[in-house]
């Protein structure tokens, strides 16, 4: 089954998978296996590549497109651009989720088979560099930092969310918009809104969906917090009203993780000029950003601690007055502008 329909700035093939966002893991990974070549069976049969490619750019998640980057690459002899913002399993065997074994060396050569249709490879911050360092000498890959992106222009969509006719009125909104699954170590932001319980003056608001979200739900009620509340995900273009009616962004990153990671989140957290509340893992390309552009704070101990005192110290110089709106928006313009990354793809491309 597929669907081609024109939107915004592009014309996009939809092509149904089965079971992609199921949280059963052995489900999930059976249909990402055989999703290349679900697809390539359906571009086959509808010759949907009726086209000059002129440049190929896939992103990953997943590790698993490899078989239909191959055989775009075949009909098209053009180059090929890997945009990677998950360096699985890694991450997995940094949680504990794997070990090394059949499943893990498994996984590893699908995701080295991905790689390997590249001619460019960007990751999304310096750290991830040092993990194909030895990649890049044995196969030539051009391999440099492609900062995240959001795109200048949205459309501004009323959200669904109103917090005015919540319990949460009138009160400074934490607010955390994203996937909450095992590798956000989200555990650390219920405990926030728990130190904070007595503060009538602050509540947190989770948007989103993921693995861990019952469980996160079932820590809330346990602890009979009344200053948190929960929603599925939203239509991106609502997300930015629901940002005007917070005040605080927060991310959380698993502490167990090695490689570094530069949250979606926290670039449309910038962009909203919401300043941040983060909780990261030691090393983290993150800890520089927030703390040398100042635009919020942020940790690596993973103390409940020290991440309530951080956040005080941010909501008291918030309610001083200061101004974190303006810089978080020049950071957004100066990294994270679609236009920056635009221009470095192409370049790459055209090598």
């Amino acid at each position: 089954t597929y669907l081609v329909k024109d939107l915004r700035y592009a014309k996009v093939i939809f092509i149904k998978v089965p079971f992609l966002k199921t949280s059963i893991n052995i489900i999930r990974a059976i249909a990402e296996l055989f999703m290349p070549f679900l697809m390539i069976k359906i571009i086959k049969k509808n010759n949907l590549f009726n086209f000059k490619v002129d440049g190929l750019v896939w992103y990953s998640p997943s590790i698993f497109h490899g078989p239909l980057i191959k055989y775009i690459k075949k009909i098209s002899n053009t180059k090929t651009y890997l945009i990677i913002r998950d360096i699985f399993p890694e991450w997995a065997l940094d949680l504990k989720l794997m070990r090394k074994g059949i499943i893990y060396y498994f996984f590893k050569m699908v995701a080295n088979y991905q790689y390997a249709r590249a001619d460019s490879i960007g990751v999304q911050s310096p750290g991830n560099l040092k993990y194909f360092k030895a990649w890049k000498i044995k196969h030539n890959t051009n391999v440099e930092v492609l900062n995240n992106w959001l795109l200048k222009e949205y459309r501004d969509k009323e959200c669904s969310i109103s917090i005015e006719n919540s319990s949460l009125k009138g009160r400074k909104i934490f607010v955390y918009a994203g996937n909450m699954g095992i590798a956000q170590g989200m555990d650390i932001l219920i405990d926030l809104a728990r130190f904070f319980i007595n503060r009538a003056d602050l509540g947190f608001i989770f948007v989103g969906r993921g693995s861990n979200m019952a469980k996160l739900k079932a820590r809330s009620n346990d602890y009979n917090l009344d200053n948190i509340l929960f929603f599925d995900e939203i239509d991106p273009d609502e997300i930015p009203q629901l940002y005007k009616r917070c005040s605080v962004g927060l991310i959380a990153l698993d502490a167990r993780h090695k490689s570094h990671n530069i949250p979606g989140k926290f670039i449309s957290y910038m962009q909203s000029g919401l300043p941040v509340v983060a909780s990261v893992n030691p090393g983290n390309d993150l800890i520089d950003i927030v703390n040398n552009q100042g635009v919020g704070k942020i940790i690596s101990d993973g103390s409940i601690k020290n991440l309530a005192l951080k956040a005080e110290d941010l909501i008291a110089k918030l309610d001083e007055g200061q101004n974190y709106d303006s810089r978080c928006k020049e950071l957004f313009v100066k990294m994270y502008s679609a236009e920056t990354a635009v221009n470095q793809i192409k370049s790459s491309l055209l090598k």
